[in-house]
């Protein structure tokens, strides 16, 4: 039998335990599909970019930068699915040794680094400014690629004549950015919730119309994913802490307050949750500017209600 090839793209956290089961126990081959699984260390922002230009087929990012994206008028792929349905805790960070930031509150026109424009880590930043009741919202966004960059940043490891720049914050994941507080390169300043679920999966224009079978079969595969993670919970403690830069004692705590959608390709999207809800809080922190006529139409056409 041939198989149907999917490239799938994800970033390397305890999130992504789910879609590795599926690999390891065989339920997208059972379904006709060869996943080519791409690594996506910098974030949201750069799952968009591989959408945009066709190198991958699907993307698995967070929730906030693929409304956004699709509400400023990116008709590149469609939202098709809730991935995970509890919100994201998005710690706070700034250098061990900035002995003159020790709270959230002092950010208001500071500089705050992102993984790129676009990305989560900048979405949030204006949520954050928002819920803060900022006057100046910050002054930069040096872009920092990556969370080894954004670290080093606010570390004030950059020269004046690097081409990345120093930071006085930035916001992550906080389960991924726990290992870095334990061993004293950063310091947390502060935390928020997404107040919608954290992640989404999205499919390229082109898969979805041509080849919508082979999108509900990869979604199939991923609910017997979550399945089997729900079911073995100490073996996906296992693989994190073993596969990726957690401790297994930070995977038991986050494994804790994880919700995958177990219903994947089935009850259809939380429109209210996933869209509304998310697009009027991006609206009100600034993200998005456009009358509510134009984003309402831009979401209808870029969001799958029901695959």
């Amino acid at each position: 039998m041939s198989l149907t090839k999917l490239r799938v793209a994800y970033i390397p956290e305890h999130f992504s335990t789910p879609l590795m089961f599926a690999e390891k126990h065989g339920f997208y081959e059972k379904r006709g599909l060869e996943i080519e699984f791409v690594e996506v260390i910098e974030g949201s922002g750069r799952l968009i970019k591989l959408l945009n230009s066709n190198e991958v087929d699907i993307a698995i990012g967070l929730t906030e930068a693929f409304v956004a994206d699709i509400a400023k008028g990116n008709d590149a792929y469609k939202l098709i699915d809730t991935y995970v349905k509890s919100p994201l805790l998005w710690a706070i960070s700034t250098g061990s040794k900035r002995d003159e930031l020790t709270v959230a509150q002092q950010l208001d026109g500071k500089a705050i680094g992102v993984s790129r424009i676009g990305s989560g880590s900048y979405v949030m930043s204006f949520v954050l400014a928002h819920s803060l009741k900022f006057a100046h919202e910050f002054s930069s966004f040096p872009i920092l690629s990556n969370f080894q960059n954004l670290r080093d940043s606010v570390n004030l490891k950059f020269g004046n004549e690097s081409e990345l720049k120093n930071s006085d914050a930035f916001m992550w994941e906080y389960f991924t950015s726990k290992k870095y507080y334990d061993n004293g390169e950063i310091k947390q300043i502060g935390e928020i919730y997404t107040p919608w679920p954290s992640w989404v999966i999205n499919a390229t224009k082109n898969v979805y119309t041509s080849n919508k079978k082979a999108v509900s079969d990869f979604l199939a595969a991923v609910n017997e994913g979550i399945a089997y993670f729900n079911s073995h919970v100490d073996e996906a403690i296992d693989h994190i802490g073993t596969n990726l830069d957690y401790s297994k004692e930070d995977a038991q705590e986050w494994s804790k307050t994880v919700q995958f959608n177990d219903k994947l390709g089935e009850a259809g999207l939380d429109w209210e949750s996933v869209v509304s809800k998310t697009s009027a809080i991006l609206k009100l922190a600034g993200v998005l500017s456009d009358s509510d006529e134009v984003i309402a139409q831009r979401l209808e056409g870029g969001v799958v209600r029901q695959l």
